[in-house]
């Protein structure tokens, strides 16, 4: 009997239950609906930034090596370059700095910290370093020098010249070609490190002075041969630049062409004449040694005041930290990326030296006119906000 109670007591429930989520009309069968793709993160398009807390002098006095800089050399450099800024606030800061004309230590540092406001990037990054080379060449094929300084081709994709991928020949198959219109003859080693660098003097034995000038790639990605060169035990861990190209030049023939060509990048050049001055960047102004940057242009703008803050070096012989006010004056293949900056050292061999041992931590900072108002994303994602 008590079964028989429990049991329709336990129907009465169920009833009930269903009763408070049975709809109160019928639904048409329908087909589920098709599943949205998934939502991509927000776009940034720039880095984000750590406002500092203070700003004038105090905000500065927090910044990684600030005192140690030399101010009237970065105020120089910042006139050099600030030209190209699109910002009209860093452009009234720009004209601001050219009515002020030389100054010196104290009032340079002065300028500089009246005018700007420090940014940190909200994150760490690499910085590399690369130079203006000065190698011989010849006028044609001879002894040593083999491999031909080759002119942009007629039949070279307008995006592949700019660098974007494409299906145009890799080195290897680049290397085959005729080279009856080389514009000049250098030693392999040479040649690579020059279509690296994107620019270099030639000199030749007659005393011609020429300098070769980027003019198109063939599209493919770049690819440092430092990991695969150590990954095949031909180098140990120091795999500066010197020491990549000193491996090549021993092994001079067959067997370096063929680590060369484990870069599929090949670059294209034409000839001009040799002024003795320092090449020109993507903005179109003369590189200033030590105090320019090469910076993605997707996240960066051309003209940018930005303060390098690099330690931890990864490479046996480098200096142990790089500090300084820095301009964003040029733009590479390889440099992709918010916290990503290649810094120009100068011409010749002692700025190849130091440029083959730069690969250090970087932490970046972007120095802003204090007339530019705040970022609104800046305030929203900073502390306490």
């Amino acid at each position: 009997m008590l079964r028989r109670v429990l049991a329709v007591v336990l129907a009465a429930v169920s009833l009930a239950a269903c009763a408070t989520v049975r709809p109160t009309a019928p639904i048409a069968w329908a087909p589920p609906p098709p599943q949205a793709p998934p939502r991509l993160p927000f776009p940034i398009p720039r880095p984000l930034y750590i406002p500092p807390p203070y700003t004038g002098s105090r905000a500065f006095a927090g910044l990684p090596g600030w005192a140690d800089d030399d101010h009237a050399g970065a105020l120089a450099a910042f006139v050099a370059g600030c030209a190209v800024a699109r910002d009209p606030a860093l452009a009234e800061t720009c004209r601001q700095a050219r009515a002020e004309g030389p100054l010196g230590e104290a009032d340079a540092r002065r300028f500089l910290e009246t005018h700007f406001r420090p940014e940190r990037l909200a994150a760490t990054g690499l910085l590399t370093a690369y130079f203006t080379p000065i190698y011989e060449a010849r006028h044609r094929r001879e002894g040593d020098f083999t491999a031909p300084v080759r002119p942009r081709p007629d039949d070279l994709p307008r995006s592949a010249a700019a660098g974007s991928p494409g299906s145009y020949a890799d080195r290897a198959g680049i290397d085959r070609w005729p080279a009856s219109d080389a514009l000049a003859w250098m030693r392999p080693e040479d040649l690579l490190f020059l279509q690296i660098q994107g620019s270099g003097v030639l000199t030749f034995p007659d005393g011609e002075r020429w300098r070769a000038v980027f003019d198109g790639a063939n599209g493919a990605p770049f690819v440092g041969l430092a990991a695969p060169m150590r990954r095949l035990g031909l180098l140990d861990q120091d795999t500066s630049g010197e020491r990549i190209r000193a491996w090549l030049a021993d092994h001079r023939g067959p067997e370096a062409d063929s680590v060369i060509e484990m870069d599929p990048r090949y670059v294209f050049f034409r000839l001009e004449a040799d002024d003795g001055a320092e090449p020109a960047g993507a903005a179109g102004l003369r590189l200033i040694p030590g105090r320019a940057l090469a910076v993605d242009p997707a996240l960066h703008s051309m003209g940018e005041v930005l303060w390098v803050d690099a330690c931890a070096p990864a490479l046996p012989g480098a200096f142990p930290r790089y500090r300084r006010l820095a301009m964003a004056l040029d733009t590479g293949s390889a440099i992709k990326g918010g916290v990503r900056a290649d810094l120009y050292l100068g011409r010749g061999a002692g700025a190849g030296v130091e440029a083959g041992r730069v690969r250090h931590l970087l932490t970046l900072y972007r120095l802003v006119p204090v007339a530019s108002a705040p970022d609104p994303l800046v305030a929203l994602l900073s502390p306490g906000s």
